[in-house]
């Protein structure tokens, strides 16, 4: 078990990371969130907690959340009168502390030789940039992540109560439905067991009694507020991105899981290889199946959505665990006491790089943080607020980002990405088939930007346009206010 001390040790290291990150969002353009999704989950939660209904917009149930619980979690600040964007942050804090910790006790589970650096461990998951970026997006990242390391600390202990693996997986759908992916490691542990077959399906009922404990109300939660047994976005993303899956799988997956070795991966990755190769030898089939499902985790958004914008946001969940067993890896192969002086060198060498470089993104991941969530002031938010100022309150806005224009501006929304008006999905890119629905529902004006929906607003005058510098320093156009024609 951890001590007392690094669990104080590993709070004060992810208080220094939010205040470094906050920080610097603070002198760059105020506090936010780097994400306009974060915004969706804050119009949810406020709606839950201050009007108890599940929706988007007053009085439309909607399955335009992918993560209820992370809504149904925040929308408690709204209930209690707690300053939201503090309290989302203060939430993500715990959770990011708890992750730490959970990070520390998978590592020596993983490799009990290495105990004396369980504190390294915890240390690196609550200073990875992309960890620590999500714990302050707003969204549910973070919480998976934890739920999903809780989870794989009781797979390699071989605990034999195993409702608690089913529960923790029905908990974890309702925070994404990509928690149902912790079923592969969960049944090839199941199988792995020495158990005779009567106790095989003994453990595989509990285990479903846990799972269907959550995941059937999560069905019918959906079936409600959508009219599905999953929620709109699962659908929505998936046919926006469609035209990326026309590559080479293979050229998929190394396009997304280059996102890994974005900073302290690229050099705890000779480590993974040498850890799993270790697990594999000493047939600890729990820790191979854990390795299998962050490699299939990648895969399984290389073949449905094989998207890297904003950092590799999908597969970040995956991260945590191939920096454990990298550095496990690395640990086990550095030897600064070697006889060899070649591998004395190349230990040192390793080890101060990693070093280097972790605290190096660690610090370019606050400057990231800082300007992502600049453009979502200057852009989203920003128009948003135009928008409740300068439009007749029961106008109609059509729009692809709907998170800040639904919480600041609450205005009735045609959302063209299909969150809360699943009636686009089927012609999400087609902006002839989109034209005509705008013209069916009458709506008054279209947000957007520019560049994203040329046919839609060619020819068309902007009435208002955000003029924010930090999206121009992406490559990216202003966001306009157009009156549809």
């Amino acid at each position: 078990m951890i001590s007392r001390k690094n669990v104080l040790t590993l709070g004060l290291v992810v208080l220094a990371s939010f205040v470094i990150y906050l920080g610097w969002s603070y002198l760059t353009s105020g506090f936010g969130f780097p994400l306009d999704d974060a915004w969706i989950h804050q119009t949810y939660a406020r709606n839950f907690g201050e009007k108890y209904q599940w929706s988007f917009l007053i009085d439309a149930p909607s399955g335009g959340s992918t993560g209820p619980l992370w809504g149904m979690l925040i929308a408690l600040l709204y209930l209690l009168k707690i300053p939201s964007l503090w309290g989302t942050y203060f939430i993500g804090f715990l959770i990011l502390w708890g992750t730490a910790i959970a990070g520390s006790v998978l590592f020596e589970k993983l490799s009990p030789q290495n105990k004396p650096y369980t504190l390294i461990a915890g240390v690196l998951i609550a200073v990875e940039w992309h960890i620590v970026w999500s714990a302050l997006s707003g969204m549910e990242t973070i919480l998976l992540i934890f739920l999903a390391l809780v989870f794989f600390c009781w797979l390699i202990d071989k605990k034999d109560n195993w409702w608690i693996p089913g529960m923790l997986i029905g908990i974890s759908v309702w925070v994404r439905p990509d928690g149902l992916t912790l079923l592969g490691p969960a049944l090839m542990s199941l199988v792995l067991r020495s158990y005779p077959l009567k106790k095989v399906l003994k453990k595989a009922l509990a285990f479903a009694a846990g799972a269907l404990l959550f995941f059937g109300p999560y069905i019918l939660f959906n079936w409600f507020v959508s009219g599905d047994v999953w929620p709109n976005t699962f659908y929505a993303k998936q046919a926006e991105y469609e035209v990326l899956r026309q590559t080479v799988i293979f050229n998929r997956y190394l396009k997304v899981g280059m996102q890994f070795i974005t900073g302290a991966g690229i050099l705890l990755l000779p480590g993974m290889i040498v850890e799993i190769k270790d697990q594999i030898q000493s047939k600890n089939w729990e820790a191979t199946a854990v390795f299998i499902w962050m490699a299939g985790y990648i895969g399984l958004y290389a073949w449905r959505l094989p998207v890297t914008y904003q950092h590799g946001r999908y597969i970040i969940p995956a991260m945590p665990i191939g920096f454990l067993f990298g550095l496990s890896g690395l640990i086990k192969w550095t030897d600064i006491k070697a006889e060899k002086i070649w591998r004395r060198v190349i230990s040192g060498a390793w080890v101060v790089s990693a070093i280097i470089v972790a605290v190096s993104f660690w610090i370019y991941g606050a400057r990231a943080y800082a300007l992502d969530v600049a453009v979502i002031e200057t852009e989203m938010v920003r128009t948003a607020r135009w928008i409740e100022e300068n439009t007749h309150k029961n106008a109609l806005i059509a729009a692809h980002d709907i998170g800040a224009l639904g919480y600041f501006a609450e205005r009735n929304i045609v959302d063209l990405a299909g969150l809360i008006t699943p009636d686009v999905i089927p012609f999400i890119r087609n902006e002839e088939k989109l034209a005509e629905y705008l013209d069916q529902k009458q709506v008054d004006y279209l947000v957007t930007f520019p560049s994203w929906y040329s046919n839609l607003t060619e020819g068309l005058a902007p009435v208002y346009q955000s003029g924010g510098d930090f999206a121009i320093g992406f490559g990216m156009d202003s966001m306009a206010v157009y009156e549809w024609k």
